[in-house]
């Protein structure tokens, strides 16, 4: 199987739409609710989300990575300068240094091809997108479920171990519980 991983951009919009909108309507999800204060993430409703993420593929710098298998997208990751996202202001989520780290948050498989290494592959391209666009480092903050099963509906923050087979470690605790799970922070660096 041929797999590849491309940023999101407005040529591959079709695909973010496959794999974040739920319907071209729907006033939910999209990737939004970490990118996005909440004010502007309640504004967004109908079909005002999908084309905010529309934009966002326009731009310069990708809203996240899209991975490939055979052709047919399989995964994407939403990933940005901390700097720009809620996580800069967040008071669950700590800051451990003062460094311009990219973050990534949201992970995603499409059914049918889950189990087969695509978080992966989508997670390893979301940090090479970030240090090709100039981040010193990656971190994300995912669930510490130490191996017990994560619900569907927030399991799109990734594992703990998801991230340490991808070599990221545990910067910090946080105080942000989705799930039940508490979450901690991760930090990819460059060796």
């Amino acid at each position: 199987m041929a797999s590849v991983v491309r940023p999101a951009t407005a040529e591959r919009f079709d695909d973010v739409l496959t794999m974040l909108g739920p319907k071209p309507t729907s006033s939910v999800c999209w990737c939004l609710s970490h990118r996005v204060d909440a004010r502007t993430n309640r504004g967004l409703v109908g079909p005002a989300r999908g084309a905010f993420v529309r934009e966002l593929c326009e731009r310069e710098v990708a809203p996240g990575v899209l991975a490939y298998e055979d052709d047919v997208v399989a995964g994407w990751a939403a990933s940005a300068p901390r700097a720009d996202l809620p996580f800069a202001r967040s008071t669950k989520i700590p800051h451990v240094d003062d460094m311009p780290v990219w973050s990534v948050w949201c992970i995603r498989v499409r059914p049918g091809h889950r189990g087969n290494g695509v978080s992966h592959r989508v997670l390893a391209g979301a940090v090479e997108y970030a240090l090709a666009q100039g981040a010193p480092a990656v971190e994300s903050y995912p669930v510490d479920n130490r191996g017990a099963k994560v619900d569907q509906t927030m399991a799109y923050v990734g594992t703990r171990g998801l991230f340490e087979r991808a070599g990221f470690v545990k910067a910090a605790a946080t105080q942000a519980v989705p799930g039940g799970f508490p979450r901690v922070l991760m930090r990819w660096s460059p060796s």
